[in-house]
Formats: structure tokens, C-alpha cells, sequence
């Protein structure tokens, strides 16, 4: 089962993220997501782990506090496809004005 936990503290580490959920089973992964620009914490998270551990922390974990932050944990719903990433459109796409 994949867990999305999120209002997470920013100081949280992928090892306090593994501690708390292990109450309930045994965690295959714990990533804390962070910025790539800043290498900043998120404040959000993923948790994989066996099903009937993963629903017991669902239930026990949401709306629990954490470094004064009450979490929200459910189950991570599959990432949707957004097309491929890209800036602004090019050359030319600026307003008009200029020459009559």
C-alpha cells in the first residue's frame, strides 16, 4: 500500500517518517519529497508498506500531531500523467504594438 502523508514538520527525515509508521508494520519505504531547487522539505511524504499495516496507520496516524502539525495521512492515489514539462512558448509569443 503506498501512503501519502502530508502537513508533515520540515525538519522530518525519512527515518523519523520510517519510525512512526513501523508501529503498525513493517515499512518497505519512507520518503520525504523535497524541492529540488532549494533542497527544502515539501512538508509532504510517501510510505510504502503491506496493506493491513497501512490501513492500521491510515486510521491511527491522520489528524495525529507531529512536531505540532496534525498530519494527514490516507492512501496515495496513482500519479496522474501530465504531459511533458515545459516553460513559456518560445519566440514571437509576446503582445502586440509596434508598427501600424
Amino acid at each position: 500500500m503506498n501512503i501519502y502523508v502530508g502537513n508533515l514538520p520540515y525538519s522530518i527525515t525519512d527515518d523519523e517518517l520510517n519510525d512512526i509508521f513501523s508501529a503498525y508494520g513493517e515499512v518497505q519505504s519512507a520518503k520525504v519529497i523535497f524541492d529540488r531547487e532549494t533542497n527544502r522539505s515539501k512538508g509532504f511524504g510517501f510510505v510504502e508498506m503491506e496493506d493491513e499495516g497501512g490501513r492500521e496507520a491510515v486510521e491511527n496516524l491522520n489528524d495525529s500531531d507531529i512536531g505540532g502539525r496534525p498530519l494527514r495521512v490516507n492512501e496515495a492515489r496513482p500519479r496522474e500523467e501530465r504531459g511533458p514539462r515545459g516553460g513559456g512558448g518560445g519566440y514571437g509569443g509576446g503582445g502586440g504594438g509596434g508598427y501600424g
